[in-house]
């Protein structure tokens, strides 16, 4: 078993449209990102023993932060052909590792990288600037690798800013779908009140009312006829 780390580059600066593209830095949220994520590698405790990375400006720097918050003390080999790579070029270039090597970490762009974790997770998943997808590959040696390899991804891991906002639109959706829990409780009282007002109507149609009904008409038959006899006999 085999763990490989993607990771895309952090966020990168356009302030200097002259720059190529390959030149392009990184800006104040890539470099913050950057030593964030190299604190989670540590805290995680998934640092790998060699980075492969395109030798993109952006991508050194986005290296140089993690380096410099965790304790990676391993390789990293930059190459040019990892430079906007399409997802074939990352799978040869893994396939060429030593198997010594269990754990490697990937930096590269988009959009082949996100082509390589759906290759290899057959999930279609977003790697926003600065996130690591956390994968294991069923594979002994390196050379195994292939398009047909089905790895399994563990986890996203996010930078601080992505973090806390998918907590808060989990937290909205939760919010959101206790309203409807307790809109869809509140019709379901509703109608369970209606059904027993129906209910109570019925049972009030079909009893006889006694009281009223039946002691008057016997007071009213009975009793007067004996009155009447009275006053003859006192005639």
């Amino acid at each position: 078993m085999k763990t490989l780390l993607l990771m895309r580059h952090a966020k990168s600066s356009w302030k200097d449209t002259d720059l190529p593209d390959h030149e392009r830095p990184l800006n104040k949220r890539g470099k913050k990102d950057s030593v964030f994520m190299g604190a989670i590698l540590n805290e995680k405790e998934l640092l790998p023993q060699k980075i492969l990375a395109s030798t993109a400006v952006r991508i050194r720097e986005t290296i140089a932060g993690m380096v410099k918050e965790s304790a990676f003390s391993g390789v990293v080999e930059f190459s040019d052909e990892l430079y906007l790579a399409e997802p074939d070029v990352y799978l040869k270039t893994l396939c060429n590792l030593p198997d010594s090597v269990e754990r490697v970490m990937l930096i590269g762009h988009n959009p082949g990288l996100e082509g390589f974790l759906q290759m290899l997770s057959g999930r279609i998943e977003s790697l926003p600037t600065g996130s690591i997808a956390y994968l294991t590959l069923p594979i002994q040696q390196w050379s195994e690798l292939s398009n047909g390899t089905e790895g399994e991804l563990i986890e996203m891991l996010l930078p601080r800013e992505l973090r806390e906002l998918e907590e808060e639109k989990l937290k909205g959706k939760d919010k959101k779908e206790k309203k409807e829990e307790k809109k869809a409780d509140k019709k379901e009282d509703v109608k369970e009140d209606k059904k027993e007002e129906k209910k109570e109507v019925k049972k009030e149609d079909k009893k006889p009312d006694k009281k009223e009904d039946k002691k008057p008409v016997k007071k009213g038959v009975k009793k007067e006829p004996v009155k009447e006899k009275k006053e003859e006999k006192k005639k």
